[in-house]
C-alpha cells in the first residue's frame, strides 16, 4: 500500500501480479497513455521530480522516433523460465495507474576468471562466476496523471524483491543519457550505476535489393550449427550477457536465422581468414516503430519519391516505406568479424538481412544494438535519423549486504578490452 503526500487528502494504492484475462486492456490503455521511446525502458515514466521521461529515440529538428509494443504484455520477459508482471491499482475503483515487468535469467558476466596464480586469487578475494543470474526490470509505466506519488517507487522495490527472492545478484535496466530525472532516481534512490552503452544502429528498408559482391558468398546456417559457431566466437568468458539458453534463441521461430559470409577466393596467405556472421529476428510482432515530428515538406518529398519509384522502377530511385506510419523492424544480433575482409563481410551480411526485410510488407527498419568500442559497429550501414547513442544501460548488486567480498564483486567496472556486449532481441 502506499500514501500520497497531499494538504488534504490521503490516498491508497497497491502493487499486485498481473492477470492476463483481467488487467489486458487497462495495461494497453496505460501503454497508449504512456508515450514510449525506444531508449530508458525501465527508466520510470514517473521521476519522483516531476519531470516528463524522454519519449525520443533519436530528436533531429522536433523528428523523434519511438515505439510502441503491441500484441502480447508479457512478450519480452515471457522467455524467460522466471518473469513477472506487476501492476498498481488506484482508489477504490482499483484504477490501473502503473506496472513494471521483470525476468531473472542466467547470463554470462564476460571479462574472463583470473588464473588461481593471480594476485586477487593470492588474496583470497572470491572469483566472479562466468554465469550469473541477472534480473531485467522492463516496462516500468505510470500513469501521468499520478506521477509524484511514489508508484514508480514501489512497482521498482516490489520488482527488486522478487527478483532477489529467485537468487538474482544483479539487477539491471535502461535509460537514456539526456534522461538526467531517471538517471538521478535510479542512481540516487535505488542504488543502481550506470554501466554499458550500447549504440542503437538502424537503416530504413530501401525498395529495391541491395548488392552483395560476386566475392563473398552467404551461407544459412542451421540452429544447431548456428549455436556451434557462437560457441567458439562468442566464449562466456569474453562474452557480456551472452544468455545461457543461446541455443534456444538461434532456434526460436522468431529467429529467422543466422547467416554466414565467407570470400569466395580468398587470398593464398589469408590467415586468419575472413568471414562475418549474424542472426536475424523478427521483432514485427511486438513492436511497432513510427516517426513523429517530420516536417511536412520532409513527408511530401518522401511521398514523391516513393510515386517515382513506382512508376518507373528501373531506374532504381532509393524509395523507402512510409515511416509516418507504424511499422515493424528487423534486428541483427550476435556480429562478429574476424580477418582484413571482416568489415566488408559484415556489411554484405547485413545487405543480406536488408533484403529478407524487404520481402516482409511490414519492416521497414533493419537495426542493431552494440557496443561502440566493438569493432562491428563500424561495419554496420546506419541511417543517421534512426540511429542513437544515448542508451545507458545501468547495473545494481542485489546481493550486496555490505561484505568486502561482495565490496569486490564491482561489475560495473569497465569492461575489460575485447569483451563483447550481447544485446538480447527478445527483450528490446
Amino acid at each position: 500500500m502506499g500514501a500520497m503526500d497531499g494538504e488534504t487528502k490521503v490516498a491508497l494504492f497497491r502493487v499486485r501480479e498481473f492477470d492476463m484475462e483481467k488487467d489486458l486492456a487497462a495495461a494497453e490503455e496505460l501503454e497508449r497513455r504512456c508515450q514510449v521511446g525506444l531508449c530508458g525502458d525501465a527508466a520510470a515514466d514517473e521521476n519522483e521530480g516531476g519531470g516528463k521521461r524522454k519519449t525520443k529515440k533519436k530528436k533531429k529538428k522536433g523528428m523523434s522516433l519511438s515505439v510502441e509494443q503491441v500484441g502480447d504484455p508479457l512478450a519480452r520477459i515471457r522467455h524467460a523460465p522466471e518473469h513477472v508482471m506487476l501492476v498498481a491499482e488506484y482508489g477504490e475503483e482499483e484504477e490501473m495507474v502503473g506496472m513494471i515487468k521483470a525476468c531473472v535469467k542466467m547470463v554470462a558476466r564476460g571479462g574472463g576468471k583470473k588464473p588461481a596464480s593471480s594476485s586477487s586469487s593470492s588474496s583470497g578475494k572470491r572469483q566472479p562466476p562466468v554465469y550469473v543470474k541477472v534480473a531485467c526490470l522492463l516496462g516500468l509505466r505510470v500513469s501521468p496523471s499520478h506521477r509524484r506519488q511514489g508508484i514508480a517507487t514501489a512497482l521498482v522495490e516490489r520488482a527488486e524483491e522478487w527478483c532477489r527472492a529467485r537468487g538474482a545478484a544483479h539487477a539491471t535496466m535502461a535509460t537514456t543519457s539526456s534522461n538526467a530525472a531517471s538517471l538521478a532516481l535510479f542512481a540516487g534512490r535505488f542504488g543502481y550505476a550506470p554501466f554499458r552503452r550500447p549504440e542503437f544502429l538502424g537503416r530504413p528498408v530501401h525498395a529495391h535489393r541491395l548488392p552483395i559482391p560476386a566475392g563473398h558468398r552467404v551461407f544459412h546456417l542451421p540452429p544447431p550449427l548456428a549455436a556451434a559457431a557462437y560457441a567458439r566466437l562468442l566464449p562466456p568468458d569474453s562474452a557480456e550477457f551472452l544468455p545461457a539458453d543461446l541455443p534456444q534463441l538461434l532456434a526460436h521461430k522468431l529467429t529467422l536465422g543466422t547467416f554466414v559470409a565467407v570470400e569466395s577466393n580468398p587470398p593464398p596467405a589469408s590467415d586468419p581468414p575472413s568471414f562475418a556472421v549474424l542472426s536475424v529476428w523478427d521483432a514485427t510482432r511486438a513492436m511497432r516503430l513510427r516517426v513523429r515530428g517530420a516536417p511536412a515538406l520532409l513527408r511530401a518529398t518522401l511521398a514523391a519519391v516513393r510515386a517515382l519509384d513506382r512508376g518507373a522502377p528501373w531506374m532504381r530511385v532509393p524509395s523507402i516505406p512510409d515511416i509516418f506510419r507504424p511499422f515493424g523492424a528487423y534486428l541483427l544480433y550476435g556480429l562478429r568479424m574476424s580477418g582484413p575482409a571482416g568489415p566488408a563481410l559484415l556489411r554484405s551480411l547485413c545487405h543480406h538481412a536488408h533484403n529478407i526485410a524487404g520481402k516482409n510488407p511490414a519492416c521497414a527498419v533493419v537495426a542493431a544494438d552494440v557496443a561502440p568500442d566493438d569493432p562491428a559497429a563500424a561495419a554496420v550501414p546506419r541511417w543517421r535519423r534512426f540511429s542513437c547513442d544515448e542508451d545507458v544501460w545501468c547495473i545494481k548488486n542485489l546481493s550486496n549486504d555490505g561484505s568486502a567480498e561482495d565490496d569486490d564483486d564491482d561489475w560495473a567496472a569497465p569492461a575489460p578490452p575485447g569483451t563483447v556486449l550481447f544485446v538480447d532481441p527478445r527483450e528490446f
